[in-house]
C-alpha cells in the first residue's frame, strides 16, 4: 500500500510542474491547493476563473520561463481550486447535489481556512476574472491577510443584466447537457479573443484546444456552483476605496469584462492602484500574452523589495515590506503596449 502511495505522489508531482496536492477540509466542504515551491518563501495564492484550475488558467504565464523565475525565485505558490475544480483524474468527483451551493462570502472564507491551515499570514494574491472577484471580496473582508492584489480582468460590481442572462443561459447548458459542445464555447469566449479563437479561415491556436480538452474534465454540477456563486454576488464598488494594498490589475482590450476593469480602477486609490491594458488579448492575460505581465509585475514586485533573481540577495524569510521607491515605472515604448502610467507608493 505504501509503494502505491508513493507512486501517486510521484505523478502528481511531475503533474504539478514539482508541487504537492494537498486536501484542506473546510466549513465549505474540501479544496484541493497545490503547493509549489519552498513554504520558507513568502506566499503567493493564485484563484482561477470559472471552469478552471492553476493548469488551464496559470500554465501560460508559469511556463513562461522569465516569469516562472521571478515568482518561483521569490515566493511559495499556493494554488487553490474552486471546490470540485482540480484535476478529475486525481479526485475532482462530483460534489453531491444536496449539499448546499456555497455564496461568494463562502469561497472568500474558505481561502482564509486554507490560509489558516498552512500557517500563512498576509499573501499575495493573484486571480483571474471569478478568481480575481473572490480574492478581491477576501482582501475586503479580511485586510491585515493580505499583502498585494495582481487582478487579471477582475469584476467588481454585481452582474449586469446581460451578463446575468449569459449566465443563466450556461447554468441552464450545464443543468441540462453538462459540459457540452455550446458552453464550451461560450466559456471559451469568456477566456480569449477572437485572434486565437481562430475562424473558419484560421486555425485556433495551441492554448484554446488545451483548454478545451481540459474543460472535458470539468464536472458539471461544480461548475455549476461555482458559476451560481458568481452569478449572485454582491457589488463590492464601495468598499475598494478602504483597500490599503497594492493592487495591480491586468485586462485585454478583447476581454468582455474590460469596462468592468476600467471601472475598478477609476473606484481604487489611485496611490496604491495601476492598470495594465493588452493589446490584442481576451480576459486571461495570464495564457494568451503572458510576456505582458513580466515587466509590471518586476516593477510591482519592486515596491515590496522583490525584484529579477539575480537581484536578489535577502532572505526568503524576510518580510515584504514596501520600500520607498517611487520611481515612473513603466514605459509604453519598451514593451509595445497600451498601458496606464504605473507609480508606486510614495512612503
Amino acid at each position: 500500500m505504501a509503494d502505491s502511495n508513493d507512486s501517486v505522489s510521484v505523478d502528481m508531482e511531475k503533474i504539478y510542474l514539482g508541487g504537492k496536492e494537498h486536501h484542506v477540509r473546510t466549513g465549505q466542504g474540501s479544496v484541493s491547493v497545490i503547493v509549489c515551491g519552498d513554504q520558507d518563501k513568502p506566499p503567493l495564492i493564485t484563484y482561477p476563473d470559472l471552469a478552471l484550475n492553476h493548469m488551464s488558467c496559470f500554465q501560460g504565464l508559469f511556463f513562461f520561463p522569465e516569469a516562472a523565475s521571478l515568482l518561483l525565485h521569490n515566493f511559495c505558490i499556493y494554488h487553490i481550486s474552486p471546490p470540485g475544480h482540480e484535476f478529475l483524474q486525481l479526485g475532482a468527483a462530483e460534489i453531491c447535489e444536496d449539499d448546499p451551493s456555497p455564496s461568494a462570502d463562502d469561497l472568500a472564507d474558505q481561502i482564509l481556512e486554507v490560509l489558516n491551515y498552512f500557517g500563512l499570514g498576509a499573501v499575495m494574491c493573484m486571480g483571474v476574472t471569478a478568481g480575481a472577484y473572490i480574492l478581491s471580496l477576501f482582501a475586503l473582508k479580511y485586510r491585515e491577510r493580505v499583502l498585494g492584489l495582481i487582478l487579471i480582468s477582475p469584476l467588481c460590481k454585481s452582474p449586469s443584466w446581460s451578463e446575468w442572462f449569459y449566465n443563466k443561459v450556461m447554468s441552464n447548458l450545464l443543468y441540462f447537457y453538462g459540459m457540452c459542445g455550446l458552453l464550451k464555447e461560450c466559456l471559451l469566449q469568456r477566456y480569449f479573443s477572437k485572434e486565437v479563437r481562430g475562424s473558419v479561415e484560421v486555425a485556433e491556436s495551441d492554448i484554446v484546444q488545451a483548454c478545451r480538452k481540459l474543460l472535458d474534465e470539468r464536472q458539471s454540477n461544480n461548475v455549476l456552483r461555482f458559476l451560481q456563486a458568481i452569478n449572485r454576488r454582491p457589488d463590492i464598488t464601495e468598499g475598494l476605496k478602504r483597500l490599503r494594498c497594492r493592487t495591480l490589475i491586468f485586462v485585454g482590450d478583447s476581454s468582455p469584462f474590460h469596462s468592468e476593469a476600467l471601472h475598478m480602477i477609476s473606484k481604487l486609490d489611485r496611490r496604491y492602484s495601476a492598470l495594465v491594458e493588452v493589446q490584442a488579448c481576451g480576459s486571461m492575460v495570464t495564457e494568451e500574452q503572458p510576456h505582458a505581465m513580466l515587466i509590471p509585475m518586476e516593477y510591482f514586485f519592486m515596491g515590496y523589495g522583490l525584484y529579477r533573481p539575480c537581484q536578489f540577495s535577502d532572505s526568503p524569510r524576510s518580510p515584504l515590506s514596501p520600500s520607498c521607491i517611487s520611481p515612473e515605472l513603466l514605459s509604453p515604448e519598451s514593451m509595445g503596449l497600451k498601458l496606464k502610467p504605473i507609480k508606486t507608493r510614495i512612503s
